[in-house]
């Protein structure tokens, strides 16, 4: 059995992958004529499809932000008429506009083979049970994975969030083999089968398919050995699809990002400047192969990079590393500047720390300083105070040493910090 789905395209040399963006690229340019949006920046750029000639080419064109997507709410960025479109999707819009992407069968179509081929580089196969505890709706994950894993082939449990009772039932009783959930409510899922004293190694689970949210190299080791299972990154936006964008192999070495349907660039946010591989910018992404709604260098505000090298399994699909927090989620405090993330590293490769955490953010009276609520492994929560005292000073100093400043560090009994089935809160500011 192929380890690839698609063999020719996942294996295709690079000088000839390199030619197929050219010409989709030349092709979409074409395309997004035909939306109001583009054709009139094109326009007053003076710039078309004769304008590309190469990969470098794409820098000419102009970026596409999240405010020009809620500015041209809902149809103003359609490429096609809006009755070729069969479905759309909306971001929640908490923080402003909603964001919505509509898609025609043909895009539908095309982002179900991609999943296909996501979730079969992960060691997916057509003998597989695979349960889906996304939330279904708006939100891309759900319905991405599931028509992903249909088209592979595989038994497919429409579970949807929640109801984590009926979330262990259904493994049991379908003998479910692959599970398609967020990273903080696989950690939540493992606290409620130590608390019902079932081992995880019971259940028919070999396969955990993450994402959503993101999440450190320790959070996905402290999956897989709470659930004992193998737990694979992924990657997508909803501008883009939603999951599908880019996925982990077996060999865990980073996101092979599908090139075939995505050209991807990684530049320095502040500048919009190209940086090299290696090293850490901002992830800009274009879609070739939709033709609803296609986006020319969408800004992600996603942060990561291009993992240099081949990858062992032989794919020529370039890798992008786990996205390491987003552009405008950086915390300035005390004058340094502190990602989540950089918290989570740290607190999830400590033992005796259990899945939750939170992050506060306060004044003083003087100036913005950071709390962080760490929950403690039950066994290690003792009456020893020394013992509690020799822990926290230990997950202070390691934080120090991280973020360069003193946080204050409070320690909590295991599951008494607020838990969402849903993707988990991190950051409170209280300010």
């Amino acid at each position: 059995m192929s380890i690839y789905y698609n063999p020719i395209i996942e294996t295709m040399p690079r000088a000839e992958l390199e030619a197929l963006q050219v010409r989709k690229l030349k092709e979409l340019i074409a395309h997004l004529g035909n939306s109001r949006f583009y054709a009139e920046q094109f326009k007053e750029m003076g710039l078309g499809p004769e304008s590309v000639h190469s990969l470098a080419d794409l820098r000419k064109f102009r970026f596409t932000t999240k405010k020009h997507l809620r500015d041209a709410y809902p149809y103003g960025l359609l490429a096609v008429s809006k009755d070729e479109c069969v479905r759309l999707h909306a971001s929640s819009g908490t923080t402003g506009m909603a964001t919505v992407i509509l898609h025609t069968q043909e895009d539908i179509d095309h982002w179900a083979d991609l999943m296909a081929r996501s979730l079969y580089a992960a060691g997916v196969r057509r003998s597989d049970i695979l349960q889906n505890t996304s939330g279904y709706g708006m939100f891309t994950g759900g319905l991405g994975i599931h028509y992903g894993s249909e088209r592979l082939g595989c038994l497919t449990v429409p579970a949807g969030a929640g109801n984590t009772e009926r979330q262990i039932k259904f493994m049991f009783d379908f003998g479910v083999t692959v599970a398609h959930i967020i990273p903080s409510y696989a950690l939540y899922m493992a606290s409620y089968l130590e608390k019902h004293g079932i081992d995880p190694k019971t259940l028919p689970l070999r396969i955990a398919v993450i994402g959503a949210e993101p999440h450190t190299e320790e959070t996905r080791r402290k999956v897989e050995k709470l659930l004992d299972v193998k737990a694979y990154n992924s990657y997508g936006l909803s501008e883009m699809n939603g999951p599908g964008v880019a996925f982990e192999c077996v060999h865990q070495t980073g996101m092979h990002l599908w090139e075939d349907a995505y050209i991807a660039e990684i530049i320095d946010p502040e500048t919009g400047e190209p940086m090299p591989d290696g090293e850490v910018g901002e992830l800009v992404l274009t879609t070739l192969d939709r033709r609803g709604m296609p986006l020319l260098r969408y800004r992600t505000r996603d942060l990561t990079r291009f993992i240099p090298g081949q990858c062992a399994c032989g794919r020529t699909h370039r890798r992008i590393d786990r996205v390491l927090g987003r552009a405008d989620d950086m915390l300035i405090i005390k004058g340094v500047n502190v990602y989540p993330m950089q918290i989570e590293q740290v607190l999830m490769s400590i033992e005796e720390v259990g899945e939750n955490y939170v992050i506060e953010i306060y004044n003083d009276g003087i100036m913005d300083d950071l709390r962080v609520k760490v929950e403690v492994m039950s066994n290690h929560f003792v009456e020893d105070m020394r013992a509690l005292r020799s822990l926290q000073q230990r997950i202070t100093a390691k934080l120090k040493n991280e973020i360069l400043f003193t946080p204050k560090v409070e320690l909590v009994q295991h599951n008494s910090l607020p838990v969402s089935e849903g993707k988990a809160k991190r950051v409170v500011d209280l300010r």
